[in-house]
């Protein structure tokens, strides 16, 4: 067999291989779990408890002097909108729901 021959050879082998490497690698597996439906009403109360944790975090940080006044105002209002606007369409949607 000529050098050539042989150089051939291991350039299609190491072609071919990394093109089954890839393949391997990026092919989507068939048994995906696709997890539980969350209904809008259970995404509210996962998201209400982030928010939530969220404001002990800000006050903590705040009593620990990492934010001024004025930063930790403005903060605070926003989370506390946000909370507002998730407890508003959590009851709209128990009220429905009832």
């Amino acid at each position: 067999m000529s050098p050539q021959t042989f150089n051939a050879i291991v350039v299609i082998f190491v072609s071919l291989f990394a093109t089954m490497t890839g393949i391997y690698i990026f092919t989507p597996s068939r048994e995906l779990d696709s997890g539980v439906d969350k209904t809008r009403l259970a995404y509210l109360y996962e998201r209400k408890e982030v928010v939530y944790d969220n404001l002990r975090d800000l006050n903590f940080e705040f009593k620990s002097g990492k934010f001024t006044q004025a930063d930790y105002d403005g903060m605070r209002a926003s989370i506390e909108n946000e909370a507002a606007r998730i407890l508003d369409e959590i009851e709209r949607l128990e009220s429905v729901n009832a």
